[in-house]
């Protein structure tokens, strides 16, 4: 009893409590700062997130999985057709445009009647392997993202009443779906029609994947020294796994408040819209850094036009730092390097 008392007095023993609090504050944060908003993987609630090798946070795209080709066609009609929307003028493919990367290149989509929607359209390449869709993340899988769209008055404004309607009277249309589904032309057959084409929509074979896979000299130094830097300051904590994001959520403005000074609208609640839970407030989910040259503006407001002034904003809010011009313009070269191919071909 002498010795402890000895040792809790002004012997060791602080020390050793201060170490062990420091040490277990280090690992609370760890945990708790970069991914507060973990959540579980896409559509399988309670599996956790995929995350990547802590060696390589990074992973190559997988190549194209095989799926019914008769559902696959089915989809590729419906993502071109017109006849979704309620006055017949636009598709799926009107705010995802396979040659600006995915997506539409404006600040929020442009939807029926020239309708101006409240945020900005994510790409459609690759979204098959995100943990969810929307930037709230309030749909779990492709189909279900599907009706979205549709639904919204300020996108297509129509219904599946409307639009079944429509698809029945294209005799062959409808002869197709009966024969790629046993209950042919239904809601939930377009859906999955669509969300099936959507899971090929991959971009592999970037020139960072072929640096993954062990091709050399494939990147620059100066591609490279991005890539550190990206490691170094932290970027991976949030964008890794194969999409370089895609699969948690986390809040816009963790070491500073992005919002403070603007007016906030429903949208930049993010999440917040979703659970009603007040640290979802303004956390959304990451988005994929794949083909990120390709789809300025950026952000879920479309606030930031080019890639350089992202990767700025990046670091003031999520980082808490003011990146070096030098760093920036590394980074960005690096981010080109995620530039994959669609049908053989690379993005441009």
């Amino acid at each position: 009893m002498s010795e402890y008392k000895k040792g809790f007095s002004g012997g060791r023993l602080p020390w050793v409590l201060a170490l062990l609090v420091s040490m277990v504050a280090a690992i609370v944060l760890w945990q708790w700062l970069p991914s507060r908003h973990v959540v579980a993987g896409a559509n399988s609630p309670g599996i956790p997130a995929m995350v990547a090798d802590p060696v390589e946070p990074i992973l190559p795209l997988p190549d194209v999985p095989g799926l019914p080709p008769e559902r696959v066609a089915l989809g590729a009609l419906l993502f071109q057709d017109r006849r979704l929307s309620a006055n017949q003028t636009l598709s799926c493919a009107s705010c995802h445009d396979f040659t600006r990367g995915g997506a539409d290149g404006q600040r929020v989509s442009t939807g029926i009647g020239g309708a101006q929607g409240t945020i900005n359209a994510p790409s459609v390449f690759n979204s098959s392997l995100s943990l969810a869709q929307f930037w709230d993340g309030r749909a779990l899988s492709l189909e279900e993202q599907a009706a979205g769209p549709i639904h919204n008055p300020l996108e297509m404004g129509s219904d599946w009443k409307q639009v079944l309607t429509r698809l029945r009277q294209d005799i062959d249309l409808d002869k197709a779906f009966r024969r790629a589904y046993p209950d042919g032309l239904t809601a939930n057959n377009v859906a999955h029609a669509l969300a099936t084409y959507e899971r090929t929509l991959l971009t592999p074979n970037s020139r960072f994947d072929r640096h993954l896979k062990g091709e050399q000299g494939v990147l620059s130094a100066e591609e490279l020294e991005g890539y550190r830097r990206f490691r170094s300051l932290g970027c991976t904590s949030c964008h890794q796994g194969a999409l370089v994001g895609g699969n948690m959520f986390q809040k816009f403005g963790v070491l500073r408040d992005y919002f403070a000074g603007r007016a906030v609208s429903e949208a930049d609640q993010g999440r917040y819209n979703v659970t009603r839970d007040e640290e979802d407030r303004h956390v959304f989910k990451v988005p994929s850094l794949r083909n990120v040259a390709l789809t300025a503006p950026y952000f879920h407001d479309g606030s930031a036009a080019t890639l350089a002034q992202a990767v700025s904003v990046m670091g003031r809010y999520q980082l808490g730092r003011e990146l070096s011009s030098d760093d920036v313009a590394l980074i960005v070269a690096f981010l080109k390097t995620l530039t994959g191919e669609w049908q053989g071909v690379v993005l441009q």
